[in-house]
């Protein structure tokens, strides 16, 4: 028991220690001061803002406004002479409370969010940085896979050669040896490249890289069975084209059409080879999607495909560029015959630019939303005290019109008593600034002659001066 109640004490104190707290409350006394004296505003707008600033829950704070606001209304109502200074209460509580707060809590908010979307943004390379080395790696291993398919294919050749060669009858045994040994070193060539190959290659990657399995025509073939429409030329000889040439453009060709089974579904494909004296080019198009496919969901896509041929093509000394294009998307692709070396390759931040500033421009959108609600906050609160207090004037002013008619009854002479007939239940409380008849025992009392803010009469009042209990003069106020 004694050990809750101390545990309860202390978190007490620790939020009554709290600076937020602490400012808060400075706040508001010096809000109160500032009704009084306008020049406790400057220090009251100081104290708001430093308020707003501090991270934290805004529940306290709005708790605290409404109380204060609470305790205006019971006060008005209790002490109906406190009216005059309600319009400098407004003016305080929104130009010197309010307005400030909600600046510091939009500083408060602009660097939090500053600080969360460049973390958020260094998240993403990172992240941009392991998927497109993944995918670099995958396709290095598959030019791996292609330079086993090629050097094993030749130097299956070259121990095929050496063994008919040791067969022949005329050659001479160190000749013979020596074209056994060509045989030996030759198939222990292809065994270790299976071997280091077979290291690098992914169990879960099953493509065929391999064109004479799958050429340029069966891959469109194929495609079209699936229900792409693909429309394919080749211009140009194939024959002095290197394989490692070949079967880049085979790759090009097949993750593009895979792309647009997946994204552009019913666009029709265009795929257009051209084989150069030095060089071969790849481009490959698709205009818009179809209605129906456009409304449907579009698979997710970490674009590695795209990353990867640009690795390969970055290897082969080629260049590569994808994009939209006329509605539709283009993939171009083009390989030297004649490798030269490599550039070195794209940081994730220039192949996707877009990542940071969109994650930037997220953060400004929430920034610019936390600024409109600092303005307007204020703003709207302003104008429903300022309505809420025209409204109680206007009922308060209603209560203390003097009716000219029984204005008119009254006579210097008359007693207090036979006068308060014809009184109005309140006095007004805007006074005019008039001196007041001097004398012992004279009180005087004022009571508007109109409620209306738009009559001309609005702020004259009629004065009454009493000395003890005697009516001894009436007069019109005019401000």
């Amino acid at each position: 028991m004694i050990s809750h109640e101390v545990a309860t004490g202390t978190a007490v104190l620790r939020l009554a220690l709290d600076p937020g707290t602490i400012l808060t409350a400075v706040t508001a006394v010096v809000a109160g001061l500032s009704v009084i004296n306008p020049w406790w505003a400057v220090p009251t707008a100081i104290a708001a803002f430093l308020a707003g600033r501090r991270p934290g829950r805004t529940a306290p704070t709005a708790l605290a406004l409404v109380a204060i606001l609470a305790a205006s209304v019971v006060a008005l109502s209790v002490v109906p002479a406190w009216l005059p200074l309600a319009s400098r209460f407004v003016t305080v509580v929104v130009a010197a409370t309010m307005l400030p707060w909600f600046a510091g809590r939009f500083w408060c908010q602009y660097q939090q969010l500053v600080r969360a979307g460049w973390e958020r943004a260094d998240q993403l390379q990172r992240e941009q940085q392991l998927i497109a080395d993944q995918a670099r790696l995958r396709e290095r291993a598959r030019i791996a896979q292609d330079m086993h398919d090629v050097l094993g294919h030749d130097l299956s050749l070259i121990a095929l050669s050496a063994g008919a060669l040791k067969l022949a009858p005329d050659l001479e045994e160190h000749h013979r040896r020596a074209a056994a040994d060509i045989r030996a070193r030759a198939a222990a060539a292809v065994e270790r490249l299976s071997e280091v190959i077979g290291v690098l290659r992914e169990e879960t990657d099953t493509t065929s890289m391999d064109p004479n399995d799958s050429s340029l025509t069966t891959l469109a073939s194929e495609a079209s069975a699936a229900g792409l429409t693909v429309e394919l030329r080749i211009d140009g000889e194939a024959d002095d084209v290197p394989p490692v040439v070949e079967r880049a453009a085979h790759r090009v060709v097949q993750e593009a059409l895979t792309n647009i089974a997946k994204h552009a579904s019913g666009a029709t494909a265009t795929v257009h080879v051209t084989h150069k004296a030095t060089e071969t080019q790849v481009v490959v198009e698709n205009g818009p999607p179809s209605s129906a496919a456009s409304q449907r969901p579009r698979p997710r896509s970490g674009g590695r495909g795209l990353v990867g041929l640009e690795e390969r093509m970055r290897l082969t000394g080629g260049s590569f560029a994808h994009g939209p294009c006329d509605g539709g998307y283009a993939v171009v692709a083009r390989m030297p015959h004649t490798p030269s070396p490599p550039p070195p390759p794209l940081s994730p931040s220039a192949s996707r630019g877009d990542e940071l500033p969109q994650e930037h421009r997220r953060a400004r959108r929430r920034v610019g939303r936390a600024l409109v609600a600092a303005v307007m906050v204020p703003l709207v609160t302003g104008a429903l005290l300022s309505g809420a207090l025209m409204g109680w004037e206007m009922l308060s002013a209603s209560q203390s019109v003097l009716d000219p008619r029984d204005y008119a009854r009254l006579h210097v002479g008359q007693d207090r008593t036979e006068a308060k007939r014809f009184l109005p239940d309140r006095q007004t409380n805007h006074r005019p600034l008039t001196a007041e008849p001097t004398g012992d025992g004279v009180t005087c009392e004022y009571y508007a002659m109109t409620a209306d803010r738009f009559d001309d009469r609005s702020g004259d009042a009629y004065q009454l001066c009493f000395r003890k209990d005697t009516l001894v003069s009436l007069n019109t106020i005019t401000p």
